[in-house]
């Protein structure tokens, strides 16, 4: 059965691994090895999420995990980009654990914490154009596409797009 619950410095390793392949088996199809490992060495390294776990805020309300028999399986987080608007910036699952409800659960979760805690009512998430796994997912549960940015992590040469996603909450 899959428990949903704040991480802790014992989940750092597990965190890691979930996001980089998650990241990999997202963008693989659509993205440079270049980028996508760039991505991962500078926001899914140990050591930053080890510090992501220990400093939460209310702009990084800190990872949740979801754990089957204590293995992490799912990793997500977000926080408050203004008074009243949250934001999702992180949401995977090991890419075999896919389509079993792992994500609604992790997004729930971090919505809950957002509302109770923050009075959340609006909630934004950036997923990079073509991601056919992050885009389906969002649309289900209520985001709607409100405009297009260049990509976080582009470097001069490259043009990827990322999709700016809102719902209400």
């Amino acid at each position: 059965m899959i428990q949903i619950e704040k991480a802790n410095l014992t989940h750092v390793q597990g965190i890691s691994a979930v996001c980089a392949a998650g990241y990999r088996a997202t963008y693989s199809d659509t993205h440079t090895n270049e980028y996508i490992e760039r991505v991962i060495k500078e926001f899914y390294d140990p050591v930053r999420i080890a510090v992501e776990v220990a400093n939460i805020s209310k702009d990084w309300g800190g990872y949740y995990v979801a754990l089957d028999n204590g293995h992490v399986v799912g990793a997500g987080g977000g926080g408050m980009i203004s008074d009243s608007t949250a934001e999702i910036y992180v949401l995977y699952m090991d890419p075999s654990r896919r389509n079993e409800g792992i994500g609604t659960k992790l997004l729930d979760a971090i919505t809950n914490r957002q509302k109770a805690e923050f009075n959340a009512n609006e909630q934004w998430v950036s997923v990079q154009k073509g991601n056919t796994k992050g885009i389906p997912f969002y649309e289900a549960r209520g985001f709607h596409l409100k405009h297009e940015q260049n990509g976080y992590a582009n470097e001069e040469e490259e043009n990827y797009i990322s999709l700016r996603y809102f719902r209400k909450i």
